[in-house]
């Protein structure tokens, strides 16, 4: 997927730039569910052994990763969008990017991790519920 395709709109364009990485509404959310809760956690975390890839949420004592997937750039697949403009290069983009995602999920799978993945539609309450259980889940001294 050479560079970056020709904008056709400069307002789309423009919004586009302007799209969270970090810190967006249902990550702080969610964040702050949780830590009413009483968890502690680490905030854009390094994925182990995967330069360049960062975790929304993580909990590295009990090795929990958490990422909250925007519908559009992980195509989700109730609300997921496919650009007509550039449609060739953002197919291969959108595609990668969920190619990306199963390998991350696989390098923490191996690395002993354990991966929730929320989507932003999510309410914030019951994605917030799914991580505390898993969190339990992994808290549990084995018999």
């Amino acid at each position: 997927m050479p560079g970056w395709p020709i904008p056709t709109d400069n307002r789309v364009s423009s919004r586009m730039a302007r799209q969270r990485r970090v810190d967006t509404d249902p990550e702080l959310q969610l964040r702050r569910i949780l830590h009413r809760a009483g968890l502690r956690y680490r905030v854009n975390m390094a994925v182990p052994g995967r330069p360049r890839r960062r975790m929304d949420i993580g909990f590295p004592r009990v090795r929990v990763a958490v990422f909250v997937d925007g519908c559009f750039w992980h195509v989700c697949p109730e609300h997921a969008s496919w650009p007509a403009n550039n449609a060739e290069w953002w197919r291969a983009k959108l595609e990668g990017n969920e190619i990306r995602d199963r390998d991350t999920d696989e390098a923490l799978a191996t690395a002993g991790w354990r991966v929730v993945r929320v989507w932003e539609h999510e309410p914030a309450s019951l994605a917030a519920a799914r991580v505390v259980e898993m969190i339990a889940r992994r808290d549990r001294p084995s018999a």
